[in-house]
């Protein structure tokens, strides 16, 4: 089915019928357009069923029994880290599962940071005098560990600066000195839904020694991604937002910079031996995945990519470009109602945010709601970025291969409702 063409159709139909939660009538008596997949995306029939079947049965615990359930339960979590490998383009062996993106940024992070305590003067070590560069696009789970890191060991925090469209600014890529350790930035944003330019930042990167973290968060439910031609020696994934379960994601690492890394937490199921005086570590991915695991959702995880798998990145991407560029053209058409983020759909994603001019993004937010229409208001977890467009906050509509351009009509109908209500566009 992956040939790269949008979905007809029929075939968008059908699969709108695997998604239960599309059929949820709304407080308007309409069943709900969801606009808010960029938050969380909603889940096939196929991964709900897939966690019941786990539980009902093969539920036992991982890596600790010797009883069929046991048995069962580890090949389906060992199994599931294949597949999110593969739909990564990497290793098995190479994925460490973490409860959400945010931690496996946070993992990174902090274990350079016990690297820099513990292991002064070793590859995966910062001092104070070397620098951690990020962008002003992130959003804060890309942004506040690497603070963190920063204040923990006297190293400077710079920022790559953005266009005036939000686009990553390429002229400051100087700011990547040759004293950078580390370079973080996201794969697309979560306000502009701007596309950075990877293979530029990677270039910049490389050409100074330093370790490259990419933030797939908004990407890769979105767009094929392969780590391995992207080039960079970590990156972090989000269920989720992929149509998984909450409660799992996963850092990818390159195997010989996982090797290095110390551990992030400790406990069980890290350990290869102990004495009451010293630990020494399992190999990864085992040593960063302390306690018990997240088994069920790992499970469910991987369903879900099977599903994209089956419907085809290509074609999922060539349904969202469809759909962003409709929805673009009847944002940017509408008077007082503006766009954060670059007008053009080549150099972005199906995140799409907006200010309607003279209205609280709350109250567009429950107007939209009362129409039916799900989209997310607030600071996005990016107050700097909103801050750079000159907003506190602002209202976010995005896509996803479900979306129609139904869906898209209705929504744009429901926001003039939003400016009527509050005295017609400002």
């Amino acid at each position: 089915m992956d040939d790269g063409r949008d979905f007809s159709a029929g075939e968008l139909a059908a699969i709108r019928r695997d998604f239960p939660a599309l059929e949820r009538i709304g407080r308007g008596g309409h069943p709900i357009i969801y606009l808010d997949s960029s938050a969380t995306a909603q889940k096939p029939m196929c991964v709900l069923e897939s966690e019941v079947d786990f539980y009902t049965s093969s539920n036992g615990a991982v890596h600790r029994n010797t009883h069929l359930l046991g048995d069962e339960a580890t090949a389906a979590f060992e199994d599931a880290r294949t597949k999110v490998a593969g739909f990564v383009g990497g290793k098995s062996e190479e994925i460490v599962w973490t409860k959400n993106a945010t931690e496996a940024l946070n993992l990174v992070a902090a274990s350079i940071g016990n690297a820099s305590q513990n292991q002064p003067g070793s590859e995966m070590a910062i001092s104070p005098g070397d620098k951690i560069v990020v962008t002003r696009a992130e959003h804060h789970s890309n942004l506040v560990p690497w603070q963190q890191l920063a204040a923990r060991t006297g190293a400077k925090l710079d920022w790559l600066d953005l266009t005036p469209e939000g686009r990553i600014d390429l002229s400051t890529l100087e700011r990547i000195t040759e004293d950078t350790r580390v370079v973080a930035f996201t794969h697309a944003s979560n306000v502009t839904g701007a596309v950075s330019p990877v293979e530029q930042v990677v270039e910049k990167a490389r050409s100074v020694g330093a370790l490259v973290v990419l933030d797939t968060c908004q990407s890769a439910a979105h767009v094929p991604v392969d780590v391995s031609n992207l080039g960079v020696d970590f990156a972090v994934f989000s269920s989720h937002k992929m149509l998984g379960p909450t409660g799992v994601g996963a850092l990818w690492g390159k195997a010989d910079l996982l090797e290095k890394l110390p551990p992030f937490l400790t406990g069980g199921s890290v350990v290869a031996d102990v004495t009451m005086e010293s630990t020494r570590f399992l190999p990864p991915p085992a040593k960063f995945e302390a306690g018990s695991q997240p088994v069920a959702q790992a499970v469910g995880w991987a369903v879900a990519l099977d599903y994209l798998s089956e419907l085809g990145m290509d074609r999922v991407e060539a349904h969202e470009n469809r759909i962003t560029e409709y929805l673009l053209d009847g944002i940017t058409n509408l008077e007082g109602v503006r766009l954060l983020g670059p007008s053009d759909r080549a150099e972005r994603t199906g995140a799409v945010s907006f200010v309607v001019e003279g209205v609280h993004p709350h109250d567009v937010g429950q107007v939209l709601d009362s129409y039916d229409v799900a989209v997310r208001v607030g600071h996005h977890c990016a107050i700097p970025l909103h801050r750079f467009f000159g907003v506190k906050s602002s209202s976010r509509a995005s896509v996803s291969l479900t979306t129609t351009t139904e869906e898209i009509d209705a929504f744009l109908d429901a926001l003039v409702k939003v400016q009527e209500y509050f005295g017609g566009p400002k």
